[in-house]
């Protein structure tokens, strides 16, 4: 069994759950974190998936790390690989696949619903439910690539999912667990505290409420891994 290669961007944006449920599934991984010294990997041949996680950058940022986990995308893409990409790894899969990324509607901290699209890619992906509660950490969004299919949107965020074939592109985060958020709440800057008074699509540890925690256990991890 060939390994799943994620790319990690920041040193406290680690693949969390992501790790926990391949581990789980007795899956090999291998993580390359840009932000610790370790280098990107030239082309997709030795990995059988590809997992891109988020971080504090915008996707626009002139950035070689970026350019190449775009190069990659790109390269699993055609290999037949499967993609996910979390927050800012779904901002670069638009990119590579020449859609837009820009500022969102609204910014978006914390735990928002969004609503599920009709239709079978959409099942497929986070089950039957029309509406989904997720961890959204953002202010920069993506549009929807040309000939992929739209999975879901929110008041706040036009575009929050879209698949092209096995490959996921999500604007929030389903990897994290509560060690994540723990860290990521120890994070939140004055700005964002002054900015949760008069934003509602902002939340601060106050308005958390671990009790949603909650991951699409089944869904986009098992198409993630499918084949392998």
């Amino acid at each position: 069994m060939k390994r799943v290669l994620i790319l990690q961007h920041v040193n406290g944006d680690g693949p969390a759950f992501l790790a926990t449920w391949l581990q789980r599934e007795g899956i090999v991984f291998d993580v390359r974190n840009t932000e610790a010294g370790d280098t990107y990997p030239s082309e997709m041949r030795e990995y059988s998936a590809l997992a891109v996680l988020g971080g504090y950058m915008s996707a626009n940022d002139c950035l070689p790390s970026l350019r190449r986990a775009e190069v990659l995308i790109r390269d699993a893409m055609q290999r037949d690989r499967p993609v996910i990409g979390h927050c800012l790894g779904g901002q670069l899969m638009a990119r590579a696949l020449g859609a837009r990324v820009g500022a969102s509607a609204q910014p978006e901290i914390g735990w928002h619903p969004i609503r599920i699209e009709r239709g079978p890619a959409a099942r497929q992906w986070f089950g039957d439910a029309e509406q989904r509660t997720v961890f959204q950490w953002h202010r920069e969004a993506f549009e929807v690539p040309a000939h992929a299919l739209s999975l879901g949107n929110s008041a706040s965020c036009r575009s929050q999912a879209f698949a092209i074939g096995p490959h996921l592109a999500m604007q929030f985060h389903i990897e994290v667990d509560l060690d994540k958020l723990d860290h990521w709440w120890r994070l939140i800057d004055a700005r964002d505290r002054d900015q949760a008074l008069y934003t509602p699509t902002i939340h601060f540890a106050s308005r958390l409420g671990q009790s949603n925690l909650r991951a699409l256990d089944c869904g986009s991890a098992i198409n993630f891994v499918r084949g392998n």
